[in-house]
Protein backbone atom coordinates (compact mmCIF):
# COMPACT_ATOMS: atom_id res chain seq x y z
CA UNK A 1 0.00 0.00 0.00
CA UNK A 2 1.47 3.52 -0.83
CA UNK A 3 0.28 6.96 0.10
CA UNK A 4 0.82 8.85 -2.95
CA UNK A 5 1.59 12.45 -2.86
CA UNK A 6 1.66 14.62 -5.84
CA UNK A 7 5.07 15.54 -7.41
CA UNK A 8 8.18 13.33 -8.16
CA UNK A 9 10.78 11.65 -5.82
CA UNK A 10 13.76 14.10 -6.39
CA UNK A 11 13.78 18.14 -4.91
CA UNK A 12 10.77 20.27 -4.36
CA UNK A 13 9.92 22.77 -7.26
CA UNK A 14 10.44 25.81 -7.25
CA UNK A 15 7.54 28.90 -5.94
CA UNK A 16 6.30 32.24 -5.95
CA UNK A 17 7.43 34.30 -3.63
CA UNK A 18 6.44 38.16 -3.30
CA UNK A 19 6.77 39.90 -6.43
CA UNK A 20 9.33 37.65 -7.94
CA UNK A 21 10.20 33.57 -8.15
CA UNK A 22 12.99 32.04 -5.79
CA UNK A 23 13.84 28.59 -5.69
CA UNK A 24 13.50 27.19 -2.52
CA UNK A 25 16.45 25.16 -1.31
CA UNK A 26 15.72 21.25 -1.61
CA UNK A 27 14.18 19.52 0.96
CA UNK A 28 16.00 16.55 2.35
CA UNK A 29 14.15 13.29 1.79
CA UNK A 30 16.15 10.60 2.77
CA UNK A 31 15.84 8.79 5.88
CA UNK A 32 18.92 8.23 7.64
CA UNK A 33 19.95 4.59 9.07
CA UNK A 34 21.04 5.80 12.81
CA UNK A 35 17.31 6.41 14.61
CA UNK A 36 16.69 2.12 13.49
CA UNK A 37 20.54 1.05 13.62
CA UNK A 38 21.31 2.50 17.03
CA UNK A 39 18.42 1.22 18.82
CA UNK A 40 19.38 -2.41 17.90
CA UNK A 41 23.14 -1.55 17.80
CA UNK A 42 23.42 -0.25 21.53
CA UNK A 43 20.60 -1.66 23.17
CA UNK A 44 22.67 -3.32 25.93
CA UNK A 45 24.18 0.64 26.16
CA UNK A 46 20.30 1.70 26.58
CA UNK A 47 19.35 -0.82 29.51
CA UNK A 48 22.69 -0.05 31.15
CA UNK A 49 21.60 3.33 31.29
CA UNK A 50 17.79 2.28 32.63
CA UNK A 51 16.09 3.19 29.33
CA UNK A 52 15.91 -0.16 28.27
CA UNK A 53 12.04 -0.76 26.23
CA UNK A 54 11.76 3.39 26.92
CA UNK A 55 14.37 3.63 23.91
CA UNK A 56 11.51 2.41 21.56
CA UNK A 57 9.13 5.60 22.08
CA UNK A 58 12.06 7.91 22.50
CA UNK A 59 13.59 7.10 18.84
CA UNK A 60 10.04 6.79 17.30
CA UNK A 61 9.76 10.70 17.87
CA UNK A 62 12.78 11.88 14.96
CA UNK A 63 11.41 8.54 12.57
CA UNK A 64 7.92 10.19 13.04
CA UNK A 65 9.76 13.56 12.12
CA UNK A 66 11.89 12.06 9.35
CA UNK A 67 8.94 10.66 7.71
CA UNK A 68 6.99 13.46 7.98
CA UNK A 69 9.70 15.95 5.93
CA UNK A 70 9.72 12.87 3.60
CA UNK A 71 5.81 12.94 2.79
CA UNK A 72 6.01 17.06 2.68
CA UNK A 73 9.11 16.54 0.24
CA UNK A 74 6.95 15.38 -2.60
CA UNK A 75 8.16 11.52 -1.61
CA UNK A 76 5.99 8.50 -1.47
CA UNK A 77 5.20 6.82 2.08
CA UNK A 78 4.58 3.42 1.37
CA UNK A 79 2.59 1.42 4.13
CA UNK A 80 3.00 -2.12 4.76
CA UNK A 81 0.47 -4.49 3.15
CA UNK A 82 -2.58 -5.49 4.97
CA UNK A 83 -1.94 -2.06 7.40
CA UNK A 84 -5.76 -1.95 7.11
CA UNK A 85 -5.95 -4.67 9.75
CA UNK A 86 -3.47 -2.76 12.01
CA UNK A 87 -5.26 0.66 12.00
CA UNK A 88 -8.59 -1.47 12.97
CA UNK A 89 -6.45 -2.73 15.85
CA UNK A 90 -5.16 0.26 17.18
CA UNK A 91 -9.00 1.96 16.57
CA UNK A 92 -10.10 -1.18 18.50
CA UNK A 93 -7.70 -0.45 21.39
CA UNK A 94 -8.88 3.10 21.61
CA UNK A 95 -12.62 2.50 21.28
CA UNK A 96 -11.96 -0.03 24.05
CA UNK A 97 -11.00 2.56 26.93
CA UNK A 98 -14.81 3.82 27.01
CA UNK A 99 -14.58 -0.01 29.27
CA UNK A 100 -12.10 1.07 31.47
CA UNK A 101 -14.44 2.01 34.27
CA UNK A 102 -15.77 -1.80 34.51
CA UNK A 103 -15.46 -3.74 37.26
CA UNK A 104 -15.26 -8.15 35.60
CA UNK A 105 -16.59 -10.17 38.36
CA UNK A 106 -13.82 -11.38 40.61
CA UNK A 107 -11.51 -8.46 40.37
CA UNK A 108 -10.51 -5.95 42.43
CA UNK A 109 -12.24 -2.50 41.76
CA UNK A 110 -11.13 0.59 40.72
CA UNK A 111 -11.52 3.90 39.30
CA UNK A 112 -11.03 4.23 35.47
CA UNK A 113 -8.48 6.97 36.24
CA UNK A 114 -6.34 4.13 38.31
CA UNK A 115 -5.79 2.09 35.48
CA UNK A 116 -5.33 5.24 32.81
CA UNK A 117 -1.52 5.40 33.32
CA UNK A 118 -1.37 1.27 31.90
CA UNK A 119 -3.61 2.31 29.05
CA UNK A 120 -1.41 5.20 27.72
CA UNK A 121 1.50 3.47 28.36
CA UNK A 122 0.12 0.54 26.29
CA UNK A 123 -0.88 2.72 23.82
CA UNK A 124 1.80 4.87 23.56
CA UNK A 125 3.70 1.53 22.75
CA UNK A 126 1.80 0.62 20.08
CA UNK A 127 1.75 3.68 18.35
CA UNK A 128 5.45 4.46 18.38
CA UNK A 129 5.99 0.93 17.59
CA UNK A 130 4.00 1.43 14.51
CA UNK A 131 5.89 4.22 13.63
CA UNK A 132 8.81 1.85 13.58
CA UNK A 133 7.02 -0.48 11.17
CA UNK A 134 6.80 2.39 8.33
CA UNK A 135 9.96 3.67 8.79
CA UNK A 136 11.67 0.45 8.43
CA UNK A 137 9.78 -0.56 5.38
CA UNK A 138 10.68 3.23 3.78
CA UNK A 139 14.26 2.52 4.29
CA UNK A 140 15.85 1.85 1.27
CA UNK A 141 19.20 -0.59 0.59
CA UNK A 142 21.29 2.85 0.28
CA UNK A 143 20.07 4.06 3.57
CA UNK A 144 20.09 0.60 5.42
CA UNK A 145 20.00 -2.57 3.49
CA UNK A 146 18.40 -5.78 4.31
CA UNK A 147 21.43 -7.59 5.27
CA UNK A 148 22.29 -4.89 7.98
CA UNK A 149 19.16 -5.15 9.59
CA UNK A 150 19.26 -8.74 9.41
CA UNK A 151 23.27 -8.39 11.48
CA UNK A 152 21.61 -6.24 13.64
CA UNK A 153 18.94 -8.46 14.87
CA UNK A 154 21.59 -11.20 14.44
CA UNK A 155 23.60 -9.09 17.03
CA UNK A 156 21.00 -9.10 19.29
CA UNK A 157 20.90 -12.33 19.58
CA UNK A 158 24.42 -12.91 20.58
CA UNK A 159 23.26 -10.15 22.82
CA UNK A 160 20.25 -12.53 24.39
CA UNK A 161 22.70 -15.48 24.59
CA UNK A 162 25.55 -13.20 26.64
CA UNK A 163 22.52 -12.21 28.76
CA UNK A 164 21.08 -15.33 29.87
CA UNK A 165 24.72 -16.19 30.45
CA UNK A 166 24.90 -13.81 32.45
CA UNK A 167 21.83 -14.59 34.61
CA UNK A 168 23.37 -18.07 34.74
CA UNK A 169 26.53 -17.12 36.55
CA UNK A 170 25.44 -14.06 38.21
CA UNK A 171 22.24 -14.12 38.83
CA UNK A 172 21.68 -11.64 41.45
CA UNK A 173 23.73 -8.68 39.52
CA UNK A 174 21.77 -5.56 39.11
CA UNK A 175 22.76 -1.97 39.93
CA UNK A 176 20.68 0.76 39.83
CA UNK A 177 20.67 2.93 36.32
CA UNK A 178 21.42 6.75 35.74
CA UNK A 179 17.32 7.07 34.77
CA UNK A 180 16.66 5.04 38.34
CA UNK A 181 18.47 8.15 39.81
CA UNK A 182 16.79 10.07 38.39
CA UNK A 183 13.25 9.24 39.56
CA UNK A 184 11.89 9.90 43.31
CA UNK A 185 12.21 7.22 45.23
CA UNK A 186 8.56 6.51 45.52
CA UNK A 187 8.22 6.00 41.79
CA UNK A 188 11.26 4.17 41.12
CA UNK A 189 10.52 1.76 43.81
CA UNK A 190 7.41 0.23 42.33
CA UNK A 191 7.86 -3.12 40.67
CA UNK A 192 6.52 -1.95 37.33
CA UNK A 193 9.33 0.76 37.35
CA UNK A 194 11.75 -1.02 38.57
CA UNK A 195 11.14 -3.71 35.36
CA UNK A 196 11.85 -0.71 33.07
CA UNK A 197 14.63 0.99 34.54
CA UNK A 198 16.50 -1.18 37.06
CA UNK A 199 18.98 -3.40 34.87
CA UNK A 200 18.97 -6.78 36.42
CA UNK A 201 20.43 -10.37 35.11
CA UNK A 202 17.69 -12.76 36.54
CA UNK A 203 14.49 -13.04 37.59
CA UNK A 204 14.84 -15.48 40.81
CA UNK A 205 12.33 -18.06 41.40
CA UNK A 206 11.12 -21.01 43.41
CA UNK A 207 10.03 -23.49 40.60
CA UNK A 208 11.82 -26.84 40.92
CA UNK A 209 12.99 -26.87 44.40
CA UNK A 210 14.56 -23.88 46.20
CA UNK A 211 15.00 -19.70 44.49
CA UNK A 212 16.75 -20.26 41.16
CA UNK A 213 17.78 -17.54 38.77
CA UNK A 214 16.34 -17.16 35.39
CA UNK A 215 17.90 -15.89 32.86
CA UNK A 216 16.21 -11.56 32.20
CA UNK A 217 19.23 -9.18 30.68
CA UNK A 218 18.60 -7.43 29.04
CA UNK A 219 15.12 -7.92 28.36
CA UNK A 220 13.50 -7.57 31.84
CA UNK A 221 11.87 -10.68 32.00
CA UNK A 222 12.80 -14.05 31.72
CA UNK A 223 9.60 -15.04 29.48
CA UNK A 224 10.51 -11.67 27.51
CA UNK A 225 14.06 -13.25 27.25
CA UNK A 226 12.98 -16.66 25.98
CA UNK A 227 10.08 -14.85 23.50
CA UNK A 228 12.77 -12.75 21.96
CA UNK A 229 15.08 -15.98 21.69
CA UNK A 230 12.83 -17.42 19.50
CA UNK A 231 12.03 -14.41 17.58
CA UNK A 232 15.95 -13.58 16.88
CA UNK A 233 17.70 -17.04 16.43
CA UNK A 234 16.59 -17.24 12.90
CA UNK A 235 18.30 -13.67 12.06
CA UNK A 236 21.90 -15.14 13.69
CA UNK A 237 21.72 -18.24 11.12
CA UNK A 238 20.61 -15.46 8.23
CA UNK A 239 23.43 -12.53 8.90
CA UNK A 240 26.39 -15.62 9.30
CA UNK A 241 25.57 -17.28 6.06
CA UNK A 242 25.23 -14.20 4.26
CA UNK A 243 29.47 -13.99 5.74
CA UNK A 244 31.74 -15.05 3.33
CA UNK A 245 34.09 -15.73 6.16
CA UNK A 246 34.09 -18.91 7.16
CA UNK A 247 35.31 -17.86 10.95
CA UNK A 248 32.10 -15.89 11.46
CA UNK A 249 29.66 -19.26 10.42
CA UNK A 250 31.59 -20.89 12.92
CA UNK A 251 31.38 -18.40 15.72
CA UNK A 252 27.59 -18.16 14.70
CA UNK A 253 27.24 -22.51 15.43
CA UNK A 254 29.20 -22.11 18.43
CA UNK A 255 26.91 -19.34 19.97
CA UNK A 256 23.91 -21.25 18.62
CA UNK A 257 25.57 -24.52 20.85
CA UNK A 258 26.30 -22.30 23.82
CA UNK A 259 22.52 -20.45 23.83
CA UNK A 260 21.61 -24.34 24.66
CA UNK A 261 22.63 -23.87 28.32
CA UNK A 262 20.91 -20.48 29.36
CA UNK A 263 17.82 -22.38 27.04
CA UNK A 264 17.57 -24.81 29.41
CA UNK A 265 18.52 -23.29 32.52
CA UNK A 266 15.40 -20.75 32.10
CA UNK A 267 13.16 -23.49 32.75
CA UNK A 268 10.97 -21.66 29.96
CA UNK A 269 8.51 -23.83 28.31
CA UNK A 270 7.34 -22.18 25.84
CA UNK A 271 10.79 -21.34 24.64
CA UNK A 272 11.46 -25.11 24.31
CA UNK A 273 8.20 -25.10 22.84
CA UNK A 274 8.75 -22.32 20.63
CA UNK A 275 12.41 -23.18 19.44
CA UNK A 276 10.83 -26.52 17.93
CA UNK A 277 8.20 -24.55 16.54
CA UNK A 278 11.42 -22.74 14.27
CA UNK A 279 13.18 -25.88 13.40
CA UNK A 280 10.31 -27.51 12.33
CA UNK A 281 8.73 -24.74 10.33
CA UNK A 282 11.68 -24.19 8.78
CA UNK A 283 12.24 -27.39 8.19
CA UNK A 284 8.84 -28.25 6.22
CA UNK A 285 9.64 -25.09 4.07
CA UNK A 286 13.16 -26.81 2.91
CA UNK A 287 11.12 -29.60 1.98
CA UNK A 288 8.86 -28.15 0.26
CA UNK A 289 11.90 -26.42 -1.57
CA UNK A 290 12.98 -29.96 -2.68
CA UNK A 291 15.93 -29.42 -0.12
CA UNK A 292 15.34 -32.84 1.79
CA UNK A 293 19.03 -32.14 3.62
CA UNK A 294 17.23 -30.16 6.28
CA UNK A 295 16.29 -33.23 7.37
CA UNK A 296 19.54 -34.82 7.86
CA UNK A 297 20.53 -31.56 9.75
CA UNK A 298 17.51 -31.52 12.45
CA UNK A 299 18.40 -35.30 12.85
CA UNK A 300 21.60 -34.63 13.60
CA UNK A 301 20.92 -31.18 15.68
CA UNK A 302 18.38 -33.14 17.50
CA UNK A 303 20.96 -36.54 18.70
CA UNK A 304 23.40 -33.65 19.76
CA UNK A 305 20.87 -31.88 21.71
CA UNK A 306 19.77 -35.62 23.02
CA UNK A 307 23.14 -36.85 24.08
CA UNK A 308 23.94 -33.29 25.95
CA UNK A 309 20.77 -33.68 27.93
CA UNK A 310 21.61 -37.23 29.13
CA UNK A 311 25.64 -36.39 29.49
CA UNK A 312 25.25 -33.12 31.30
CA UNK A 313 23.00 -31.70 34.39
CA UNK A 314 21.11 -30.22 31.88
CA UNK A 315 19.04 -33.42 31.34
CA UNK A 316 17.88 -33.38 34.87
CA UNK A 317 17.02 -29.48 35.14
CA UNK A 318 14.70 -30.29 32.45
CA UNK A 319 13.38 -33.31 34.21
CA UNK A 320 12.43 -31.14 37.50
CA UNK A 321 11.05 -28.50 35.26
CA UNK A 322 8.64 -30.96 33.78
CA UNK A 323 7.55 -32.61 36.73
CA UNK A 324 6.98 -29.12 38.44
CA UNK A 325 4.34 -27.46 36.84
CA UNK A 326 3.76 -24.93 39.66
CA UNK A 327 2.52 -22.39 37.23
CA UNK A 328 0.60 -24.53 35.52
CA UNK A 329 -2.78 -23.55 38.20
CA UNK A 330 -2.18 -20.13 37.60
CA UNK A 331 -2.36 -19.83 34.00
CA UNK A 332 -5.33 -22.43 33.86
CA UNK A 333 -6.73 -19.85 36.58
CA UNK A 334 -6.12 -16.54 34.26
CA UNK A 335 -7.52 -18.05 30.81
CA UNK A 336 -10.36 -18.82 32.89
CA UNK A 337 -11.09 -15.25 33.93
CA UNK A 338 -10.24 -14.11 30.31
CA UNK A 339 -12.53 -16.32 28.62
CA UNK A 340 -15.46 -15.39 31.63
CA UNK A 341 -14.72 -11.67 30.71
CA UNK A 342 -14.66 -12.12 27.16
CA UNK A 343 -17.77 -13.40 27.29
CA UNK A 344 -19.36 -10.56 29.45
CA UNK A 345 -18.03 -7.90 26.92
CA UNK A 346 -16.88 -9.74 23.49
CA UNK A 347 -17.12 -6.97 20.97
CA UNK A 348 -14.93 -4.46 22.46
CA UNK A 349 -13.55 -6.30 26.07
CA UNK A 350 -12.39 -3.95 28.79
CA UNK A 351 -10.07 -1.65 27.55
CA UNK A 352 -7.44 -2.96 29.69
CA UNK A 353 -6.07 -5.99 32.47
CA UNK A 354 -7.91 -6.29 35.37
CA UNK A 355 -6.70 -7.74 38.86
CA UNK A 356 -8.11 -10.76 40.08
CA UNK A 357 -9.47 -10.83 43.90
CA UNK A 358 -7.04 -12.59 45.58
CA UNK A 359 -5.50 -15.30 44.12
CA UNK A 360 -6.62 -18.88 42.52
CA UNK A 361 -7.34 -20.50 46.06
CA UNK A 362 -8.37 -17.61 48.28
CA UNK A 363 -10.08 -14.45 47.70
CA UNK A 364 -8.30 -13.55 50.90
CA UNK A 365 -4.73 -13.39 49.53
CA UNK A 366 -3.81 -10.20 47.73
CA UNK A 367 -1.04 -8.08 47.17
CA UNK A 368 0.58 -5.81 50.12
CA UNK A 369 3.98 -3.47 50.40
CA UNK A 370 5.77 -6.50 51.63
CA UNK A 371 4.63 -9.05 48.92
CA UNK A 372 3.96 -7.36 45.80
CA UNK A 373 3.39 -10.55 43.69
CA UNK A 374 0.92 -12.47 46.47
CA UNK A 375 -2.50 -12.87 44.98
CA UNK A 376 -4.14 -9.96 42.45
CA UNK A 377 -3.09 -12.14 39.80
CA UNK A 378 -3.26 -9.63 36.39
CA UNK A 379 -6.22 -11.03 33.90
CA UNK A 380 -4.18 -10.71 30.67
CA UNK A 381 -1.06 -10.85 31.72
CA UNK A 382 -0.44 -14.27 30.68
CA UNK A 383 -0.54 -14.17 27.05
CA UNK A 384 -1.01 -11.80 23.97
CA UNK A 385 -3.92 -13.75 22.59
CA UNK A 386 -5.75 -13.73 26.17
CA UNK A 387 -5.17 -10.01 26.51
CA UNK A 388 -6.26 -8.71 23.36
CA UNK A 389 -9.81 -11.31 24.23
CA UNK A 390 -10.05 -9.52 27.36
CA UNK A 391 -8.62 -6.13 26.75
CA UNK A 392 -9.53 -5.46 23.11
CA UNK A 393 -12.52 -8.23 22.81
CA UNK A 394 -13.20 -9.58 18.85
CA UNK A 395 -12.46 -6.98 17.09
CA UNK A 396 -9.15 -5.89 18.60
CA UNK A 397 -8.42 -9.68 18.50
CA UNK A 398 -9.51 -10.74 15.05
CA UNK A 399 -7.37 -7.30 13.97
CA UNK A 400 -4.01 -7.74 15.41
CA UNK A 401 -4.35 -11.63 14.27
CA UNK A 402 -5.32 -10.22 10.81
CA UNK A 403 -2.55 -8.52 10.54
CA UNK A 404 0.07 -10.86 10.79
CA UNK A 405 -1.80 -13.45 9.41
CA UNK A 406 -2.01 -11.66 6.00
CA UNK A 407 1.43 -10.89 5.72
CA UNK A 408 2.27 -14.76 6.44
CA UNK A 409 0.12 -15.35 3.06
CA UNK A 410 0.89 -12.40 1.18
CA UNK A 411 4.70 -13.65 1.74
CA UNK A 412 4.20 -17.31 1.47
CA UNK A 413 5.83 -17.52 -1.84
CA UNK A 414 9.71 -15.39 -0.51
CA UNK A 415 11.94 -18.26 -0.66
CA UNK A 416 15.23 -16.55 0.29
CA UNK A 417 16.62 -16.60 3.68
CA UNK A 418 15.36 -13.34 4.92
CA UNK A 419 11.70 -14.32 4.03
CA UNK A 420 12.06 -18.19 5.88
CA UNK A 421 13.88 -16.51 8.79
CA UNK A 422 11.02 -13.42 8.55
CA UNK A 423 8.08 -16.03 8.63
CA UNK A 424 9.47 -18.07 11.13
CA UNK A 425 9.89 -15.66 13.37
CA UNK A 426 5.79 -14.64 12.56
CA UNK A 427 4.98 -18.16 13.26
CA UNK A 428 6.73 -18.74 16.03
CA UNK A 429 4.97 -15.14 17.45
CA UNK A 430 1.66 -17.15 17.29
CA UNK A 431 2.29 -19.82 19.53
CA UNK A 432 3.99 -17.95 21.85
CA UNK A 433 1.02 -15.83 22.74
CA UNK A 434 -0.49 -18.01 24.47
CA UNK A 435 1.99 -17.72 26.95
CA UNK A 436 3.81 -14.44 26.16
CA UNK A 437 2.66 -11.26 26.02
CA UNK A 438 4.05 -9.01 23.01
CA UNK A 439 4.76 -5.81 24.09
CA UNK A 440 7.17 -4.29 23.79
CA UNK A 441 10.62 -5.73 22.56
CA UNK A 442 8.77 -9.09 21.18
CA UNK A 443 6.42 -6.68 18.98
CA UNK A 444 9.16 -4.60 17.80
CA UNK A 445 11.24 -7.78 16.45
CA UNK A 446 8.03 -8.99 14.94
CA UNK A 447 7.67 -5.99 13.19
CA UNK A 448 11.23 -5.52 11.87
CA UNK A 449 10.11 -9.18 10.58
CA UNK A 450 7.40 -7.80 8.57
CA UNK A 451 9.29 -4.97 7.52
CA UNK A 452 12.03 -7.42 6.24
CA UNK A 453 9.56 -9.40 4.54
CA UNK A 454 7.78 -6.38 2.92
CA UNK A 455 10.65 -4.57 1.72
CA UNK A 456 12.27 -8.18 0.52
CA UNK A 457 8.72 -8.30 -2.11
CA UNK A 458 9.51 -4.49 -3.08
CA UNK A 459 13.37 -4.44 -3.92
CA UNK A 460 13.74 -8.20 -4.49
CA UNK A 461 16.00 -11.10 -3.85
CA UNK A 462 19.19 -9.37 -5.48
CA UNK A 463 20.66 -8.05 -2.60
Amino acid sequence: MTLAVPGGPGTVSTRASGPGRQATAARPTALPAWPLASMLAFYPVWWALGLGVLIFPIMSAPMLVLLLRRHAAGRRLRLPPGFAWWLLFLAAVVISIAALGADPPGTVAELASDRLVAVVYRLSLYASLTVLLVYAGNLTEAELSRRRLAKLLGWLFVVTVLGGLLGMVAGRFEFTSPVEWLLPHAVRSKGFVQSLVHPYAAQIMDLVGGEKPRPAAPWGYTNTWGNNFCLLMGWLVVAAWASRRGGVKLLALLCLAVSIVPAVVSLNRGLWIGIGVVVVYVAIRYVLMGRIWIIGAVLVAAAALAVSLVATPLGDTVTARLDNGKSNGVRSFLIERAVEGFTDSPVIGYGSTRSTMGGRNSIAVGESSECERCGNFTVGGNGQFWQLMFAHGIVGTVAYLGFFAYGLWRFRRDRTPIGIAGSAAIVSSFSAMLWYNSLATPLVFMFLAYALLWRNEIEGEGS
